[in-house]
This record gives structure tokens, sequence and C-alpha cells, in this order.
């Protein structure tokens, strides 16, 4: 009886959300073909080589299309000590990127989009040297996935909102 009443209830939300007016971000027509059409320039170093692969993970770049939109990328890091010991040792550091991005249309080359992401993580600082490169490297992985997943929220609201 519980099962039939939940499947009633999802039925009802599903109906309540169609009568709303309510479009999935992806359901907007050429948002997703937009967002594959979008080649990244990172800068160099570990930090951007790890943005543009996110990016073009999470934008889903097709590199047989001829792009329709260039993203340069800048990208800042810093890293904080936190978690001091009494011996002044951090034991954990947060790691802060800041990636602005600059969207330029490659038919005209004008500037399309300007944005702005920071994303902060944080990691423990371990007495062993390699682990303790490790786990930096890890956060600056994480730190870089999700800046991508930001920016790409953000091209597919900027993009669903200039087709409708």
């Amino acid at each position: 009886m519980a099962r039939i009443a939940s499947i009633g209830a999802l039925a009802l939300v599903a109906l309540a959300l169609a009568g709303c007016g309510f479009t999935p971000l992806y359901g907007r027509p050429g948002v997703g073909a937009a967002l594959s059409s979008v080649q990244v320039s990172a800068p160099t170093g570990r930090a951007g080589q790890l943005m543009r692969e996110h990016l073009d993970d999470a934008l889903s770049r097709d590199s047989n299309l001829k792009p329709q939109y260039r993203m340069d990328l800048q990208i800042s890091e810093q890293r904080y000590p936190r978690g001091i010991r009494v011996d002044n040792v951090a034991t954990r550091y947060e790691y802060v990127l800041t990636a602005a991005y600059t969207l330029v249309s490659t038919a005209s080359g004008k500037t399309a989009k300007v944005g702005r992401v920071r994303v902060e993580v944080t990691y423990d600082s371990a007495d062993q040297p390699y682990a303790s490169v490790a786990a930096q490297q890890d956060a600056q992985d994480r730190a870089a996935g999700e800046a991508a997943r930001k920016i790409e929220l953000e091209l597919a609201t900027w993009l669903a909102s200039a087709k409708s």
C-alpha cells in the first residue's frame, strides 16, 4: 500500500511541475550542443591542465565539431595554513582556486560572456613528504573539478536564457 501511495505522490509532483512551466536546464534546445562546442584554452601548469581536462569532460567537448566559442582561462592558486600545532606547524591547509574565464565567439571574435568562480578545499598535511604532496595534488584535482562544474552550470544557465 505504501508503494502505491509513493507512486501516486510522484505522479502528482510530475503533473504539478508540468503545469507550472518547469523546463529542465538541459531540456532547452541547443544548450547541450553549444556546451560541447566550447574549446578551452587553459594556462600552463598542473592546475591549468586539470581545469582543461575537467572542463572538456563537463562540457562533453566534441573534437570533431568546429568550436563556436573559445574559453580563455586565468587561474590563481593560494594556500593558507590552518590547524597550527603548538610547534607552529600546520596540520591542515586551505587551497583556494580562482578561475576567471572569458568566452569568445569564434565567428565574430567578440566576447560573449565573462565570469569568475572561486573554490575552497582543505586537506591534511602529513609528516611524510610523499603523503603531503599527494594530499595537495588531490586538493588541486578536487578544486579543479568543482570549478569546472560551476563554470558548466553558469554557461548552461547563460545559454538557456539566451536561447529562450
